[in-house]
């Protein structure tokens, strides 16, 4: 009978240490959906997009193409060195959108469209994932980086949405650079708007689209996961050209233009702005993956290719997970859009890249 004890406990011990020898190591890499990371530190990845529309090769000379798809390297560049040496998601979306901000090839900061009243609105947003913590100003003249003032809003006030007055007011007290408002108007603008008001007839007729032919969006945006798996998205436009009375698109609107959740994903959107209002596009995808186990992808071309078109409207948007997986659709001819992951650098234009 002791012998039969003793020979029990011996099995035990053996079973223990074999089952120890099994448990996986602290940081080793794992599989997931084809997406190779360890578990103490996830992989880090980071799209932008510099708007969505009627983008051709045709329309572009190749010293514009050129330079479009330089200042897209520079800036997801910067957001990605960011990502690399472990700095935040939220950062590294903000620096990266203050580079296209401060170029004039993009509807966002200098170079914005202009309003009916020949001025540039700017609009932007900015969410973690971590905490839904979100800040968003709309229709502001004077500051420099509107982007920059969203996180603000997002870090230094109890709110989410500033607008105009209130949020230049909330900037200068936070110590933001400000500008003239002329600091935004290039000539090429100027001459489109001049040309939108030539065409303002045209807006009466009930299947007018101002997105189609001719146009482009311009809008930019940013989504980011850091090292420490955290999620971020930042979205900074000048709205729609010959806007007038005061209109505020997607852009600033969490929920429609910018979101961010660490249980799914973070996306920013470019488009027509009431079509994502109204179908609340980039909050939606995050539901479908949430409460219906879509991929990103799945969800993504989902909203976009079914529920965008469903209810007139024509954009895209850039969507990365939790996992490090990134999808970037969008329903017009063209998106300017970059990403970089696992240090491979993508930069496309055209649709049929």
């Amino acid at each position: 009978m002791r012998n039969l004890f003793y020979l029990f406990v011996f099995c035990l011990s053996f079973i223990a240490c074999q089952n120890q020898k099994e448990q996986p190591k602290t940081g080793r890499l794992v599989t997931v959906k084809d997406t190779l990371f360890t578990k103490e530190k996830p992989p880090f990845a980071i799209a932008i997009h510099g708007g969505a529309g009627y983008i051709v090769k045709e329309n572009l000379s190749d010293s514009l193409e050129n330079a479009y798809r330089n200042k897209l390297k520079e800036a997801i560049s910067k957001g990605n060195e960011i990502l690399k040496n472990g700095g935040k998601a939220v950062d590294a979306v903000s620096q990266t959108i203050q580079i296209l901000e401060a170029s004039p090839l993009f509807n966002a900061g200098v170079g914005a469209v202009l309003t009916n009243q020949a001025e540039a609105e700017l609009d932007a947003s900015i969410m973690t994932g971590k905490t839904l913590n979100a800040g968003a100003v709309a229709g502001v003249k004077n500051v420099k980086s509107p982007i920059a003032l969203a996180q603000e809003v997002m870090l230094s006030s109890k709110h989410v949405l500033l607008a105009r007055e209130g949020a230049e007011a909330f900037a200068k007290q936070q110590g933001l650079a400000m500008v003239d408002s002329g600091y935004f108007v290039t000539p090429k603008q100027l001459k489109t708007l001049q040309r939108l008001k030539k065409e303002d007839s045209l807006k009466q007729a009930s299947n007018y689209n101002p997105f189609l032919k001719n146009s482009k969006f311009g809008t930019v945006g940013c989504v980011a996961l850091d090292k420490e798996g955290n999620l971020a998205a930042g979205t900074s436009t000048g709205g729609m050209a010959n806007k007038k009375w005061g209109r505020i698109g997607d852009s600033p609107i969490i929920g429609a233009g910018t979101y961010a959740n660490n249980k799914t994903c973070a996306i920013s959107s470019t488009g027509w702005g009431e079509f994502y209002i109204r179908g609340v596009l980039a909050y939606d995808v995050s539901a479908l993956m949430e409460y219906k186990g879509f991929s990103l992808e799945k969800a993504t071309r989902e909203v976009i290719y079914k529920k965008l078109p469903k209810m007139g409207g024509n954009g895209g948007m850039i969507a990365l997970d939790k996992n490090g997986n990134i999808s970037m659709p969008f329903n017009t001819k063209g998106m300017f859009r970059a990403s970089y992951v696992n240090g491979e650098l993508r930069i496309n234009m055209f649709k049929e890249e």
